[in-house]
């Protein structure tokens, strides 16, 4: 991790691994489209360094510019404890961590090349993990990232309960409604709308949002980790935090879908429109469907907060629409 000086790692630190950059997998895919027709079989494919989890480490320390790590391997950490490590200090989500960590434990080196056979290397040869790395953090810093390991989570199955769901579609649906006339056209307040999360914070409570980032992250959660993709813009399946983005309609509506440990499930969906009279509204709702008596009462019980959390997040997106057209 980009904040960490030191590191203690378990054994697998010692593992070899033959990394492969994005760029050369595609590159195979496309070729094996034009394998011959009597060609049924698998291939190892891996790039041009063999090296272990440790070196891989330190050369991205390297090429990011960050100060040399100090990294000590811990015998005793056993696969389990280590995913509950790498999900509390990483965007990747628990769920995911552990079958990786595991995984780590076995070596990973190409025992043939028989690849190449039949798909030619490109000139100059694969990238190495350098070149790799460079190129990944270039599209880092230039924004240009069509995914991350932090976005990767389980949808909710087709049956789940949506909050469009008409009254009569059964079960209990808890709302928290807000609603404000805004002094600035809709394209402002849609910039705000679409740049929250992330670096740009939840608007209002920082300290209530970051307090119930730890707790959904001690809880085995993704937490705030995974900030955003893109620092202006968002789409479908977006991570946003412990958020994802279920529906976005420029400049419309934006819909996020609750990724945080909870009893229940839950959506916050924020829209931008005109009223009769031609005055900008927006309009905030936040929806949460319980399940069993642990989301009633956990309902019930953040429910007085409520006034202070979504309120005041509708209020510092009016007023910060508003402050955008004055200056």
């Amino acid at each position: 991790p980009n904040g960490y000086r030191s590191w203690s790692p378990p054994r697998w630190v010692r593992t070899r691994t033959q990394p492969i950059a994005v760029r050369d997998v595609l590159r195979l895919l496309v070729g094996c489209a034009e394998l011959p027709y009597e060609v049924n079989r698998a291939f190892d494919i891996g790039g041009p360094d063999i090296l272990t989890y440790r070196d891989m480490m330190l050369r991205y320390a390297a090429v990011a510019g960050l100060p040399r790590r100090a990294i000590v391997p811990v015998p005793v950490l056993t696969p389990g404890l280590s995913s509950l490590w790498v999900g509390l200090i990483t965007p990747v989500p628990g769920a995911l961590a552990r079958p990786l960590v595991e995984s780590l434990r076995h070596e990973v080196v190409c025992a043939e090349r028989d690849i190449r056979r039949y798909v030619p290397e490109p000139p100059g040869g694969p990238l190495g993990v350098n070149r790799a790395l460079e190129l990944a953090l270039r599209r880092i810093r230039e924004a240009d990232v069509a995914t991350r390991w932090s976005s990767a989570a389980t949808p909710g199955a087709p049956s789940d309960p949506l909050p469009t769901d008409p009254d009569w579609a059964g079960g209990t649906l808890y709302t928290d409604h807000r609603r404000r006339a805004v002094n600035a056209s809709p394209q402002e307040v849609w910039r705000v709308v679409e740049g929250i999360g992330g670096e740009n914070g939840w608007y209002a409570l920082p300290l209530a949002w970051a307090l119930r980032g730890w707790i959904d992250t001690l809880m085995g959660g993704v937490g705030l980790r995974r900030g955003r993709r893109d620092a202006a813009r968002l789409r479908v399946g977006d991570s946003l935090d412990f958020w994802r983005v279920e529906e976005v309609l420029p400049p419309r509506l934006l819909r996020l879908r609750a990724e945080m440990r909870l009893p229940g499930l839950a959506w916050l969906e924020m829209r931008v429109e005109r009223d009769a009279d031609g005055r900008t509204v927006f309009r905030q709702r936040a929806v949460f469907h319980p399940h069993g008596l642990a989301g009633h009462l956990y309902w019930w019980g953040v429910s007085p907060f409520h006034a202070l959390v979504f309120g005041g997040m509708a209020r510092k997106i009016a007023a910060k629409a508003e402050s955008s057209v004055c200056r």
